[in-house]
């Protein structure tokens, strides 16, 4: 096919959230339903508890009637009956048995137990790489590009797992790793010229400093066509994202929370969701979790149902992360409904009772850069989600600002956070380089509460 085509997939992605795509899920939906009963333990006893057949199956609505949720404290009930023995809760809850997994991947586990992504080769390729190819092919990615492949390779599903998906591409990988550290990564780029970078948002925002320490050369002589950018907040924050676009001189995509991926607009219009065949999306109120529609400017917590896929079959599972939907047409002409991150639902703080997320905060500091590094902490002394006022905030500022300078510009950000966020932080300023920098995700709290209770 030609690689003037608009989309990798032109039997689908043409038909993303159509009427006509509602009822290939629905069908796909039913034979999903039907392996499960009859393979997954877990699963059979859900359905004839809910007494739902999945041959007479009517739609959606029934289905989500019907089922519940299954989130990390799903997960942590059923770790639990099965006395701690992981193995087995998979076997519960896949369609296939645990000795037909190829790979076995996980979230990082900062929070407690990670959630697992048990990966058969059909779900690498067709899955998880089909839907991220798809976005990869959108952004003109082609054959002849080579990738500089900086997610942390070890256990994350954004690692190995993405890195053999996107294969299907037939791009060069440069499978450097966040493991390698900044030095061996611009060194590799040096050598190999990658066209494009795939990596964590704060990875890219580090490689601007560390660039004319290692290699005397600023990160827009580096070659670099695109940065396609997952993992953590960032490519969708306005600042953050301008930043990197005038430090790379390349175009920005963002990429995640889902099967998402952004397009080129000019202006960040959210992440198309390029899967509608492959997986369901749906969003849930965060405190009821009953259904919310799929309208325009709607937000609540998302929920994602596989439609194909062996081992990483999940079943209105929610990964805890709070979006906002856009269902009319993007200007950029491209098909999907669009959605935008606003937050997880475990980072969400409440200060007087508003609720205030991380990303909301950093693209506001980011908006303040030269002046600022970016670099910032949310200082936590109570365990979250509550915050006595006001919510301290660790900011680096940059070189040679002090003085009355650095309390102009503090009055100007809490001006800024009073009058979009409604909250009053203290700025503890930061000397410029002090904040430790992250190869992996970025920091974003200094979780002062920890040592009281440790």
């Amino acid at each position: 096919m030609s690689n003037e085509r608009p989309y990798w997939n032109m039997e689908m992605e043409p038909l993303l959230n159509t009427p006509e795509m509602e009822k290939i899920q629905l069908e796909r939906l039913k034979k999903m339903l039907a392996r499960l009963k009859a393979n997954a333990p877990f699963y059979t006893r859900i359905l004839e508890e809910a007494r739902l057949d999945p041959e007479k199956l009517t739609g959606f609505d029934e289905f989500k009637e019907k089922i519940g949720l299954f989130n990390k404290q799903s997960l942590l009930a059923l770790v639990q009956e099965c006395k701690g023995d992981f193995l087995k809760v998979l076997d519960q809850i896949m369609p296939v048995s645990v000795d037909d997994l190829d790979y076995m991947a996980t979230t990082t586990g900062t929070t407690g137990t990670p959630t697992p992504y048990p990966l058969t080769n059909y779900d690498i390729k067709e899955l998880w790489g089909e839907s991220m190819v798809r976005g990869l092919w959108r952004a003109g990615i082609r054959s002849h590009d080579r990738m500089l492949f900086c997610f942390a390779l070890s256990m994350v599903i954004a690692g190995v797992p993405l890195l053999i998906g996107l294969q299907k591409l037939g791009c060069m990988a440069i499978p450097v790793g966040a493991e390698a550290k900044s030095e061996r990564i611009l060194l590799m780029q040096k050598l190999f010229q990658g066209t494009f970078y795939v990596g964590t948002p704060s990875l890219a925002e580090y490689l601007i400093e560390q660039a004319p320490k290692v290699l005397g050369k600023e990160v827009g002589e580096l070659g670099f066509r695109a940065l396609v950018l997952g993992g953590e907040p960032g490519a969708g924050i306005p600042a953050v994202k301008q930043k990197l676009e005038s430090a790379y001189g390349c175009r920005i995509f963002d990429a995640g929370a889902g099967f998402g991926f952004s397009c080129d607009h000019e202006e960040y219009q959210g992440m198309h969701w390029v899967a509608d065949d492959l997986c369901y999306y749906e969003l849930v109120d965060p405190e009821t979790k009953a259904p919310i529609p799929m309208e325009h400017g709607a937000k609540g917590e998302a929920v994602f149902t596989m439609l194909v896929g062996d081992g990483f079959v999940w079943m209105r599972q929610s990964m805890g992360d709070i979006h906002q939907v856009f269902t009319e047409p993007c200007p950029c002409g491209r098909t999907g409904f669009r959605y935008k991150v606003i937050g997880r639902a475990d980072d969400m703080l409440k200060v007087k009772g508003v609720m205030v997320y991380p990303s909301h905060i950093k693209g506001i500091i980011n908006e303040f850069v030269p002046r600022v590094t970016g670099e910032m902490r949310i200082v936590l002394e109570e365990r979250p989600p509550r915050v006595v006022p006001p919510l301290k905030i660790r900011v680096e500022h940059a070189e040679g600002i002090a003085g009355a300078e650095l309390e102009a510009l503090e009055k100007e950000i809490v001006e800024a956070m009073s009058r979009r966020l409604k909250i009053s932080p203290k700025i503890l300023w930061a000397e410029p380089g002090s904040l430790e920098r992250s190869h992996y995700k970025g920091q974003v709290f200094e979780k002062l509460y920890e040592k009281k209770e440790g």
